[in-house]
Formats: structure tokens, C-alpha cells, sequence
């Protein structure tokens, strides 16, 4: 069976956009003070899903979040496991102390990802709350992590992947299972 028939679309290009969609309307009501909030995309498909969250904000309530950027491939606890070429540098546009920081990243699996990047945040200072947006929450969690905002909750088998598309990165926006 070739790759072509294993994969699924489980989120189009619309689904995709109704969750970015959703998920903002949800950060705006549980942050009463929208000015305080800083999204932190998680490298590299989570930097493109915060900053589309910080223009959907910014088109709703005419204010403008800060995004930045974190890689903390360099703070996973399963390093061993990974072939890293390079570290990307992590850009924090503001001092994050007494800010709403909100992680956003693509796929939530085990949780060794946002561990990861909750360590390497706490480097730049200590946020006054941090949360947790993800686009695709697939379970199978191995830490306590659990996501503010969920875009779409995708049960999935142990062995099996999602993949997360958008076109800053690849050549269309959805999500296939593989």
C-alpha cells in the first residue's frame, strides 16, 4: 500500500481556519486584559498557528499580541533521541514577567515537548501565567500536560502520526493522519 493511501485529511484548510478561529475568541475571553498576553510559538509549525492567533485577535479586538518564537529542542529530557542539526534561536519580544504567555504548538502527544518549552521559557523569566494552545490534541500523554485551548481533540493509535500542513512551510493548511 503506497503513503498515498494511508493518509487521512482529518482537518481541511477550512477546519483548520474555524479552529485558529476558535481558539482566539477563546484566548480572548480568559484573558480579560488582552495587552498582557505574549504567544510563544513552539518551532516551527507553532510560530506560523501564533502568529495566524495573533492576527485573528488583532482583527476582533484591534489589539496586537506579541508573538515570538522558542525552540526548545535543546531542554527535552529525551535528547538522546534525537538527531538535532542546529538549534533555532529563540526570540521573546517583551519581558515576560507578570505577561500571560501562551505556548502554541501544532500536535500535543506525550507532553516532553511543552515540558521542554515551559524550561527553556522560564529562562527568559517568570511569566505571571502560562497556558497552553495546541491545534491537534492526539493524547497518549507520558507528563501532567494539559492544553487551555484545543483546536481539535484527534484519538489516535500509539504508532500512528499527525502531520500538521501550512503553507508558510508546506505546499497546502491541513491536517492528514499517517
Amino acid at each position: 500500500m503506497s503513503d498515498l493511501n494511508k493518509t487521512k485529511i482529518l482537518l481541511s484548510e477550512i477546519d483548520l481556519s474555524k479552529c485558529i478561529k476558535r481558539i482566539s475568541f477563546e484566548i480572548i475571553e480568559k484573558n480579560l486584559s488582552i495587552t498582557d498576553v505574549i504567544l510563544v510559538g513552539v518551532e516551527t509549525r507553532g510560530v506560523f498557528l501564533a502568529k495566524r492567533i495573533s492576527e485573528t485577535v488583532r482583527d476582533i479586538t484591534k489589539k496586537n499580541i506579541l508573538v515570538g518564537n522558542l525552540d526548545p529542542k535543546l531542554w527535552r529530557d529525551d535528547l538522546e533521541n534525537y538527531h538535532i542539526k542546529q538549534a533555532k534561536n529563540s526570540i521573546i519580544p517583551s519581558d515576560i514577567k507578570d505577561k500571560n504567555v501562551i505556548i502554541v504548538d501544532d500536535v500535543l502527544y506525550t507532553g516532553r515537548t511543552i515540558r521542554a518549552a515551559m524550561q527553556a521559557l522560564l529562562n527568559f523569566g517568570r511569566p505571571k501565567k502560562i497556558q497552553l494552545a495546541v491545534l491537534v490534541d492526539r493524547g497518549h500523554r507520558e507528563l501532567p500536560i494539559r492544553p487551555d485551548y484545543i483546536g481539535k481533540n484527534i484519538p489516535t493509535e500509539y504508532e500512528q502520526k499527525v502531520k500538521v500542513n501550512l503553507v508558510e512551510v508546506d505546499s497546502n493548511d491541513s491536517v492528514v493522519l499517517l
